[in-house]
């Protein structure tokens, strides 16, 4: 009886401590605190080169080669739907603490028009890190010299001018156009937006079949290097730093008190262990503070814009209020 009850407790004791190493594989080390035991996987939603790569890419750069995260970050792209598909890839992570994802306003955007089941709230914010601009661009030979010149004709004949954008309607290209204009005065719903989804906006601005290119700030250098194009006005609340950017003026320069963010931040899946979020939002803190990645901003042009997870949290809640706002106003809300 002795000998059964001996080796019944020896196999207790291996259950436990089997129980014990299983739920460690969350990469929580001895104290608690949680470090990642396995390579990590950064998802970009889109594909190759764009904000949301680059911004990946960068990021993932920097973590390893100054040595802020050692376990390895191999970066991968999801395209489709706007993001959608790189969302619900992520969705199906859940309690993954091995899994992030870059993100920006297009995550409250394409929840709010009805083009994916998956919004901000869905996921775990650990860390907004930078602040991106819009810019609105024409031709170079165009009547217009600067945002009121071209506002003050789209307020007498809206639909005589067209405006391109990369993204789908009531989408970020869209959204910081009508946020600027809706400032100037023009009727919002008269706006003739036309939608790029493969990337050819500039040579149809080039070409004559549009007016108005509604893109990002760095997608307008070199071509105004070139001669091509001039850009009436950028979304950011001051101008910004280095060679061609610092000669864009802003919306609000020339009286529109109006502005736009393309911010860009990280999130997980659902259901992430706390201490999980805590390591990532250090993590992430110490990229933005970094030599290495103020070198990036500074080559991309992206400004310094640090929010940890409960200003991130509180950030998104008032962004997608005011995003309801202006797309109900299309008749584009859900």
């Amino acid at each position: 009886m002795k000998k059964y009850l001996a080796l019944f407790s020896i196999v207790i004791l291996i259950t436990i401590l089997a129980a014990c190493s299983a739920n460690n594989t969350s990469g929580d080390n001895e104290s608690g605190e949680f470090e990642p035991d396995r390579a990590i996987e950064m998802v970009a939603p889109a594909g190759a080169g764009g904000g949301w790569d680059t911004t990946a890419r960068m990021a993932a750069k920097v973590f390893s080669e100054a040595g802020i995260i050692d376990e390895s970050i191999g970066v991968i792209n999801k395209p489709g739907g706007g993001g959608a598909v790189g969302w619900a890839y992520v969705a199906g992570q859940d309690g993954s603490n091995h899994h992030l994802f870059v993100a920006s306003p297009p995550i409250i955007l394409v929840p709010l028009n009805g083009q994916s089941e998956y919004g901000y709230d869905d996921f775990t914010p650990f860390a907004n890190v930078i602040a991106d601009y819009g810019a609105f661009a024409v031709r170079a030979d165009a009547p217009w010299d600067n945002l009121n010149e071209l506002f003050e004709d789209m307020k007498a004949d809206p639909e005589s001018i067209s405006v391109v954008g990369t993204s789908s309607p009531g989408s970020m290209d869209h959204i910081q156009f009508v946020q600027i204009a809706k400032a100037a005065g023009v009727d919002i719903t008269k706006i003739k937006y036309v939608t790029d989804p493969d990337g050819v906006g500039l040579t149809q601005l080039l070409n004559g079949s549009v007016e108005v290119f509604s893109t990002g700030v760095a997608e307008t250098v070199e071509q105004v290097k070139a001669g091509t194009i001039k850009v009436l006005g950028i979304t950011a609340e001051e101008r910004l730093s280095g060679e061609v950017l610092e000669d864009f003026p802003t919306a609000m320069e020339q009286g529109i008190d109006a502005s736009f963010v393309n911010w860009r931040g990280f999130f997980g899946p659902p259901n992430m262990g706390e201490e999980a979020v805590a390591y990532y939002e250090a993590k992430f803190k110490e990229l933005s503070e970094s030599e290495e990645f103020a070198t990036i901003r500074h080559q991309y042009g992206w400004d310094e814009m640090f929010l940890g997870t409960e200003d991130y949290k509180a950030f998104l809640d008032e962004q997608n209020d005011t995003v309801q706002i202006l797309l109900n106003e299309l008749g584009l809300g859900q």
